[in-house]
């Protein structure tokens, strides 16, 4: 098995690495990335995307600057050193530009406006606080207090929630859809601002839990949704890679 270093005497060889790393919980996230990104290149590949040669260029360029090696001999020490020949490295950048292009066709502008377009209430969200009651009358004669005097929530909360729902006026703050339970979420996000919902009892019936919501924020196709959505697009494009590749595990030792 071949060594990766030595300390005196004592070799720590493939083997121990690999180890290692399964060990310590890391290699199967390290296999994974590895087999994301070869279906990337391979996908790319298929379809006769190709860096041209000033782009390869460019790019082994940047990493020499980045790495601090100013001259082809640095450079030369530098890939021995790693044991890599220079067509290794070549490879290796290529592919890099590969999964960049693939990438950047998979969540381009226009895949992303046109998954918004399709998909806009996925991307709704509401800012709702509660109130948790230890028992259904006591719930029940909160809603009824509440309808009276809506202004009263914070109060109503500071004075007789029960656990966190105590904090911060009972606020949860600005919650996405599919982050609430489903038999809550339909009700709440089908409501409008103002309104008061409940009580709705947690899976033992030992507490009852009152929510008001507060806004709500139709989805608007800014930053933080886009880039929501192109991991969205990159995850759905890599499952269906996938399928198209049988994947599995070599035996150890080959």
């Amino acid at each position: 098995m071949a060594g990766i270093v030595r300390i005196d005497d004592d070799v720590i060889d493939t083997g121990y690495f690999i180890r290692t790393l399964k060990l310590g919980g890391q290699f199967e996230g390290l296999v994974e990335q590895m087999v994301r990104d070869r279906l990337t290149v391979l996908a790319a590949r298929r379809q006769g995307l190709a860096p041209a040669p000033a782009e390869v260029q460019e790019r082994a360029d940047q990493f020499r600057r980045i790495q601090g090696l100013h001259r082809a001999a640095d450079m030369n020490h530098y890939l021995d050193a790693l044991g890599v020949s220079l067509d290794e490295f070549e490879a290796f950048v290529t592919d890099g530009l590969l999964l960049e292009k693939m990438l950047a066709q998979v969540c381009s502008e226009r895949a992303v406006e046109q998954y918004f377009k399709l998909n806009s209430p996925k991307f709704d969200s509401v800012e709702i606080s509660h109130i948790v009651l230890d028992s259904e009358g006591k719930a029940k004669e909160m809603m009824a207090a509440l309808a009276d005097d809506p202004e009263s929530f914070g109060e109503m909360v500071s004075e007789h929630s029960v656990g966190e729902a105590r904090e911060h006026g009972g606020a949860i703050g600005r919650v996405p859809r599919g982050a609430l339970r489903p038999d809550l979420e339909a009700r709440i996000f089908n409501a409008g601002a103002g309104d008061l919902l409940g009580p709705f009892p947690s899976p033992d019936r030992t507490l009852f839990e009152i929510f008001a919501v507060n806004a709500k924020h139709p989805a608007t196709l800014d930053e933080d949704t886009a880039l929501e959505i192109r991991r969205l697009l990159r995850e759905e494009w890599l499952a269906a890679r996938a399928q198209e590749h049988i994947i599995e595990a070599c035996p150890p030792g080959r």
